[in-house]
This record gives structure tokens, C-alpha cells and sequence, in this order.
């Protein structure tokens, strides 16, 4: 071992390009440059004196390195884009200890939004990149914008075959591959695109929920008004009502959800946008109402079932939350014979008669009972106006 061990910087590199003035300072004091033989090919002629090609796996990479520093060596290696953000700073650190000096470029994620001109502080980042592809993929179900890092092991492509096994709702999706090389390259499409295609493993890819990041569109939000619904007259969910089933349906970020007499699809709207990752069926017999309900949930991602229940419900996956606006005791008993283990069932009655069976079944019930506050003559003035009381039964999780 040499009297003074040598330094080791980690330098990240888009295109043979680095970034900031100690990242090129760290390379041109560098003894040696080890890095794989793509990014010493890009590098410009004079960085370095020495360059060592590495690409072999990544602990005989490091041992490498180590054994060059412990000689005396002033070392750099290369790495692509930002080596602290999923790269290889981590194991560094751990093979070879404190001392590191890193100096990142911009992620390839953050390039990979940027050449879709999106904002990503709200994004989802998952790594395919030996590791299982499931739980990258499931995350995609999970968030509504979220960025996969692949592998030849991973391509873009088994991203989206897998996704699509799993019934991923639409998802805006984009291929951002060879990111700052002359052969840089952008795709776009949706999940069965993907999964269809073949790409570059060096890519980055990217899957957006329809909507977001931007901001909600008028009229969608938690216990919208009925006027942001097109709906038979009177036949809807209340507002108020509305935001009570949600509440007890405690959404959760995977699974399945039923709106099971759906009418004008304003529970299965709000479950689709305010939990991206549920796979919402909203089912309906009449056919006006389904027209109605295809224009609400058009861009949720939600499935328009045209069929009466329980018979509709046949085809569809069992579910993990059901809400039921329509319907008597048997559509709730077949609804029950279907739910996951820890899902919930909550449906609406009006009829005390339909209440009292449902609360037997579910085991809660609430009655809600709503006036609002309509003007009179006086401008300065309102009166109280009673909604009919509903019942809210919910159950059994």
C-alpha cells in the first residue's frame, strides 16, 4: 500500500458531457479514468492520460478502483447522470468508505420529464434495474405519475406487457432513451404500445395518469355540486351524501372498486380521480344512463359496464370496495358473496324498508339528513330548504 492513499471522485456524465467546474477538475487531476467504454468514448480528447475501460459487474468494478487508490492513485470513475440518485454512489460508499467525492449531472429522470416539459416533485421513481419488475410496476399503479428505471434484464417493453397483465388503468406513456448521446430518442403512446414495442434498455420510462400534475379541471374535486354531473333530474348522489360514502369507503391506492347502479357515475368519477390507482367499474342497466355516465367518467379511466346486477357483475374482478346507489337486497348480497377479505361495501337507501336490510347485512348504518340555503325575496336573506334523508350502511371492513 502506497504512503498516501489515493483520492476517488465518481463524476456523472450525460453524452461525454460533465457538469460544473469540479467534475472537470476532478478528471483532469485524475490519474486514471476507469468507466465503461460508451462514456470514455465520448469523452473529450485530453481529460485524461490514462482511461481503463470497465465493463464488467460492478463489484469487480470497485475492487478495481480500491485497488488503485490503496496504490496512491488519484482515481475517477464515471457514471451516468447523478451516481447518488439510484446509481452506483451507494455500493461505492460501501466498498470503499467515507471520502467519496461526488459530482452528479442532472438525473436522467429529470431529462426524461424535461423533454416532456413536465414538473416531476410530484413523481413517483422506481427502479426495474436488477431488481423484480412487480414492484416497480405495481408502484405505477399506485401514483399517478411515476418513473421506471429499466434494464436489458427489464426493457421498456416488459414494463408494459406487465402492466397491462395487471389491468393498469390508461396511462400516458413515454420512452426517453439515450439520454444526452447523438442517438437520444423520445417515444410516446399508451400501455399497450408499450408492452407491443421494442426499445432500448438504456431508457427511461415514463407513465402519467391522465391529468395529472396539472391542475383539476373545473368541477373535480371531493363532493362536487350536481351541476358538475349530466344526470336524469334528481337521479344522482348528493353532494353532501356523496362525500359521506366516500369517507366511509376509505379509498385505497391499489385494487378494485364497483359503482354497481352507477346512474350518472358521480361515486365512481370521484373514486377514479381521487385514488388513480383503483381500477373503478361503474355499472348501469339504463341505457340513457349509460350514456350519461360514458361523458362523466370520460378521461377517469374508469369502465362503463352497460348490463343489470348481480348479472353484470359476472365478468368483472372480485372487488376490494364496492359502493352500491341502486338496487335491492339481492344486488347486496351478491355484491358481499364477491368482496375481498378487508374490503368494504357502502350503498345508499332513501327507503326505510331497504335501509333496515341493508344495515343488517353491513352492520352500520348513518341517516344524513341535509336543508340548504336557498335566497328568499330579501337578497340579505336565505331560508332552509330539507333534502330527503338518506340512509348510508356500510360495511363489513
Amino acid at each position: 500500500m502506497a504512503d498516501r492513499p489515493g483520492t476517488v471522485s465518481i463524476v456523472g456524465l450525460h453524452g461525454g458531457q460533465w457538469f460544473g467546474s469540479s467534475a472537470g477538475e476532478a478528471l483532469r487531476a485524475a490519474r486514471v479514468v476507469i468507466g465503461a467504454a460508451r462514456h470514455l468514448a465520448a469523452l473529450p480528447e485530453g481529460v485524461a492520460q490514462r482511461t481503463v475501460a470497465a465493463d464488467g459487474p460492478l463489484g469487480e468494478v470497485l475492487d478495481q478502483v480500491a485497488a488503485r487508490r490503496d496504490a496512491g492513485e488519484d482515481v475517477c470513475l464515471l457514471a451516468s447522470g447523478d451516481p447518488g440518485f439510484f446509481g452506483v454512489a451507494r455500493l461505492a460508499h460501501a466498498r470503499l468508505g467515507a471520502g467519496l467525492r461526488v459530482h452528479p449531472a442532472p438525473s436522467s429522470v429529470a431529462l426524461a420529464f424535461a423533454h416532456l416539459g413536465m414538473s416531476w416533485d410530484d413523481a413517483a421513481v422506481v427502479s426495474a434495474h436488477g431488481r423484480d419488475l412487480d414492484p416497480a410496476c405495481r408502484a405505477v399503479l399506485a401514483h399517478p405519475k411515476v418513473a421506471v428505471l429499466v434494464s436489458p434484464a427489464a426493457p421498456p417493453e416488459a414494463v408494459g406487457r406487465r402492466l397491462a397483465e395487471l389491468g393498469c388503468p390508461p396511462r400516458e406513456a413515454a420512452v426517453v432513451s439515450r439520454i444526452g448521446e447523438a442517438a437520444e430518442s423520445v417515444w410516446e403512446g399508451g400501455v399497450e404500445e408499450l408492452a407491443a414495442g421494442s426499445f432500448d434498455p438504456l431508457s427511461v420510462v415514463l407513465l402519467v395518469a391522465p391529468g395529472a400534475g396539472t391542475p383539476p379541471a373545473p368541477g373535480w374535486a371531493w363532493g362536487l355540486p350536481e351541476e358538475a354531473y349530466a344526470h336524469r333530474e334528481g337521479m344522482i348522489t348528493k353532494a353532501e351524501v356523496r362525500s359521506v360514502a366516500l369517507g366511509k369507503l376509505r379509498l385505497p391506492a391499489l385494487g378494485v372498486l364497483w359503482d354497481v347502479g352507477a346512474g350518472s357515475g358521480s361515486v365512481a368519477a370521484e373514486c377514479a380521480r381521487l385514488s388513480p390507482g383503483l381500477r373503478v367499474f361503474a355499472v348501469e342497466r339504463r341505457p340513457d344512463d349509460v350514456a350519461r355516465l360514458r361523458e362523466n367518467l370520460a378521461g377517469t379511466g374508469a369502465t362503463v359496464v352497460h348490463g343489470a346486477a348481480p348479472a353484470a357483475l359476472a365478468g368483472l374482478p372480485d372487488p376490494d370496495r364496492v359502493f352500491v346507489g341502486g338496487g335491492g337486497v339481492e344486488v347486496l348480497d351478491a355484491v358481499l358473496s364477491r368482496l375481498r377479505p378487508g374490503g368494504t361495501v357502502v350503498a345508499t337507501y332513501a327507503a326505510l324498508d331497504r335501509a333496515a336490510a341493508g344495515a343488517r347485512r353491513l352492520g352500520r348504518v348513518v341517516q344524513i339528513s341535509v336543508s340548504r340555503g336557498v335566497p328568499t325575496g330579501d337578497p340579505a336573506a336565505f331560508r332552509l330548504a330539507a333534502e330527503n334523508p338518506v340512509f348510508v350502511c356500510w360495511g363489513p371492513g
